[in-house]
C-alpha cells in the first residue's frame, strides 16, 4: 500500500497535536474559578475547574442556630452544584478540542 506511510504520520501528528491542546485546555479549564450559589445566594461557593474548593461563603443572615439542617443542606447543594459546574465546563471545553470524542477526560 503505497503512501500509507505519508497519511499515518500525518494522523499521528494530528493526535500529537490534539493531545497537547487536551493538555493546554486542563490546565487552562483546571485553574478557572468558578462560581455557584445556593439558596438565593445564601451560600456561594467558589471552585477550580480541578474541582478544589477555594471558598465558601455563608451569608450571616441564614444562619439560624434552630435550623442548622437547613444550612448544612445549602452547603451541601452549592458544593454539588459548584462541582457539577466544574465537570461540565471541563467536557464543554474539552467537546471543542476533541469534536465531540469521548476520549475519557
Amino acid at each position: 500500500m503505497p503512501g500509507m506511510g505519508g497519511n499515518m504520520q500525518q494522523i499521528m501528528m494530528k493526535a500529537q497535536r490534539m493531545q497537547q491542546e487536551v493538555q493546554r485546555v486542563q490546565e487552562e479549564v483546571g485553574s478557572r474559578e468558578l462560581e455557584y450559589s445556593a439558596g438565593g445566594g445564601a451560600v456561594k461557593v467558589v471552585i477550580y475547574g480541578r474541582k478544589e474548593l477555594k471558598s465558601i461563603e455563608i451569608q450571616p443572615d441564614c444562619v439560624d442556630p434552630d435550623d442548622v439542617e437547613m444550612l448544612q443542606d445549602l452547603v451541601l447543594a452549592a458544593v454539588n452544584g459548584a462541582i457539577a459546574l466544574a465537570e461540565e465546563t471541563m467536557t464543554k471545553e474539552m467537546n471543542k478540542v476533541t469534536g465531540g470524542m469521548n476520549l475519557g477526560f
